[in-house]
């Protein structure tokens, strides 16, 4: 028995999501119906995602590859290019490359290093979103950050200015949470956007919002209003499912053992395309699946592909990129022992893959 069948009895996956989907959809109907079109804001056109996958554990530990991963090559991009992937996330830590008071150097070294990859993420006709993860300190004194964490983004502004605006976007930060919420979002984040704006006026920038980024964090996201402002969020639901055994997570760390989905895994995926749907709805941008992804200690593949496949079937309709979580470590989708893609995991994105 797959990974599609993994619950009571012989039901599958479709037809307990195909359900939860149909109860819900009629729980709103009468809503939907009365409402308000004036009130529909214009639609802003989507950031071209589409299938995505983030370079995890690369450039976003301590040191490049500390976690278990390694350094990037030109190899990977066009390997990346090649499987069908349309875009690339790099995840990139700088708070502990740069000086904490003025003028916030970042140093060259790693600067150069982190446009090398994305050039050659671009060179291989990859989008690339790159963005600043595990700014430590921003989650604790958000405002108190905010001028080192703009300084970093004005170097980066210049860096990489010049670079086409319609395949290189720009995200502020990873996972805003601890104290780092909706409430000072945009204070926080006011120096970067400024540092951005003088150079790229235009080009796109991605915000997530407070507690990681969890799809909850859409209902009273607060954007700047600026037409080229991109909304993300993650997804790991069910979380229990997803990080059992996650020794990161300790000292809750989920146990292993559990499976999906459950009735009410399905009825809580509906309700969550749901909630993209209103987020659409409600402000005219279409938001992107920043992360998604199962962790694989305890996952066996099989099942790791069905979630993958579940959830992409599920947002599909509501027209989102996903950038799954990750490339070569930890949640994989490449073996690097192997030197070839997991099986079942890219067709589980829709991707064509030749026999």
């Amino acid at each position: 028995m797959t990974g599609f069948s993994r619950i009571a009895g012989k039901t599958t996956v479709s037809m307990i999501a195909a359900t939860a989907l149909a109860a819900v959809t009629m729980s709103t109907a009468v809503s939907a119906t009365t409402h308000d079109a004036a009130a529909t804001p214009k639609k802003q056109p989507p950031l071209p995602v589409g299938t995505c996958v983030n370079l995890g554990n690369t450039l976003e530990p301590e040191q490049e590859g500390s976690w278990g991963g390694a350094p990037a090559t030109k190899q990977d991009m066009e390997r990346i290019a090649a499987a069908g992937f349309d875009t690339i996330r790099i995840p990139v830590r700088w708070h502990n490359k740069s000086q904490s008071t003025p003028p916030y150097t970042v140093d060259p070294g790693w600067m150069n290093r982190v446009q090398q990859i994305v050039d050659w993420a671009l060179k291989a006709d990859l989008n690339v979103i790159l963005n600043s993860h595990h700014f430590d300190p921003i989650h604790d004194d958000p405002l108190g950050v905010a001028d080192w964490h703009g300084g970093v983004w004005q170097q980066i502004a210049q860096r990489f200015a010049g670079y086409p605006e319609d395949s290189l976007w720009f995200e502020l930060e990873n996972e805003p949470h601890n104290v780092f919420d909706h409430s000072n979002l945009i204070s926080t984040l006011t120096p970067a956007l400024e540092a951005v704006r003088a150079l790229h006026p235009t080009r796109a920038v991605i915000i997530g919002g407070e507690n990681w980024s969890g799809i909850a964090s859409l209902e009273t996201l607060p954007l700047p209003d600026d037409a080229n402002i991109h909304a993300t969020f993650h997804y790991y639901d069910p979380f229990q499912y997803t990080h059992q055994g996650a020794s990161w997570t300790a000292p809750d760390m989920p146990p292993a053992g559990r499976t999906f989905p459950t009735h009410a895994d399905a009825a809580k995926l509906a309700n969550d395309v749901l909630a993209v749907e209103a987020f659409i709805d409600r402000t005219g941008k279409t938001p992107f699946m920043g992360e998604v992804g199962a962790y694989d200690l305890h996952i066996p593949l099989e099942d790791r592909a069905a979630y993958h496949r579940t959830i992409t079937d599920a947002f599909a309709p509501t027209g989102i990129g996903m950038c799954v979580w990750a490339y070569s470590n930890t949640f994989p989708f490449f073996d690097r022992k192997s030197g070839e893609w997991l099986p079942g995991m890219r067709e589980s994105l829709g991707l064509e893959v030749e026999d």
